[in-house]
């Protein structure tokens, strides 16, 4: 293999997710569970009001690329939002019962999450060829940490980024630096893949690795970037070929 480590985007290349954060019915079931627990809003669409001027106030300051419902708000900690509704309503909330809270509303607005054809099979051939495997995604903790749980591709990884939990996102090369720093990777030997020709191919040539894009039903709306491999549609086994090629 050319490359020691393969670093992975998440949604949109191994993972095909879609979430609609704007459902009135996600308003009213998260309105009820707040109301169960004495937080009480006059109306969904008040509490639907909150939870976006709360989000931007926590984003004040912060740098914004994308605003993907698939990668909602990822350089905050979401679970603050959701224990500050809690307080506005006089209802003292520790950050268990914000992240309960946090991932009802993930639950009520997905519609669908599943892994595209070959993703488990892409991993699990790089690993046994000695790569190193690492995830690098914009997402909230307690929304996916529990969802790689739910594919079981937790054991997939060696190591995992996520960029709530460090404060920045792609394409910030910050991000890019705190993965190849702590793994202690020359950014010559690891390749980004990745459906997303800012976030993740912009930002990985930025930070002198090598970039696979693919074109997924999730990419953003845009010209294909300058990769060194260019996949136009999601086949991850043509991915894999690119990998495992001597």
């Amino acid at each position: 293999m050319r490359w020691k480590h393969c670093v992975f985007d998440l949604y949109g290349t191994l993972v095909d997710i879609h979430t609609d954060e704007q459902s009135p019915q996600l308003w009213e079931n998260l309105l009820d569970h707040y109301r169960s627990q004495g937080a009480v809003y006059h109306s969904a669409e008040e509490l639907k009001q909150r939870y976006f001027a709360i989000v931007r106030e926590q984003e004040q300051g912060k740098y914004q690329l994308r605003n993907d419902s698939h990668e909602a708000h990822p350089e905050i900690q979401i679970e603050y939002v959701f224990q500050q509704l809690f307080e506005e309503c006089g209802v003292p909330a520790d950050l268990k019962q914000a992240v309960q809270a946090g991932r009802r509303f993930r639950e009520w607005s997905m519609e669908y999450i599943r892994l595209y054809e070959g993703a488990s099979k892409l991993l699990h051939n790089l690993k046994n060829h000695g790569c190193k495997v690492h995830l690098l995604s914009n997402a909230q903790s307690i929304f996916t940490t529990y969802e790689l749980e739910r594919l079981d591709l937790i054991s997939a990884f060696d190591s995992i980024y996520l960029s709530s939990d460090y404060g920045c996102k792609k394409p910030d090369q910050r991000f890019f630096r705190i993965l190849l720093e702590e793994q202690e990777i020359e950014p010559g030997a690891a390749i980004m893949i990745g459906n997303d020709g800012i976030c993740d191919i912009s930002g990985a040539k930025a930070a002198g690795m090598a970039t696979i894009y693919i074109r997924s039903n999730i990419s953003p709306k845009e010209d294909f970037p300058e990769a060194d491999f260019v996949l136009p549609e999601m086949n991850l086994g043509m991915a894999e070929e690119i990998l495992l090629k001597e």
